[in-house]
């Protein structure tokens, strides 16, 4: 297989020889392949990825996120210097 610098790719001939090593690679990295057919990209081979539902994508962020309680002057005021210092400058 022939690797460029962002993306994958293969030639027609390549992919014809070693399809199932191919085709067993995209499935085990997840990443897709683009089809070349001289030196022209003319097809994407791209795995099919399980589709998600919103509680399982944000799992991980649920255990990790804390409850403030706000008033609505806080969700107006601007954020002063000491919240940036104890945040990292992050909001």
């Amino acid at each position: 297989m022939v690797v460029t610098t962002d993306e994958k790719t293969v030639p027609k001939g390549v992919l014809k020889s070693q399809m199932l090593r191919i085709f067993r690679e995209i499935e085990a990295t997840g990443e897709e392949i683009i089809v070349t057919d001289f030196g022209k990209p003319v097809l994407r081979i791209t795995p099919i990825r399980k589709k998600l539902n919103v509680a399982d994508v944000f799992a991980d962020v649920r255990t990790k996120a804390h409850h403030v309680k706000l008033d609505e002057q806080d969700l107006i005021k601007p954020l002063d210097e000491a919240y940036f210092e104890i945040n990292n400058g992050l909001v």
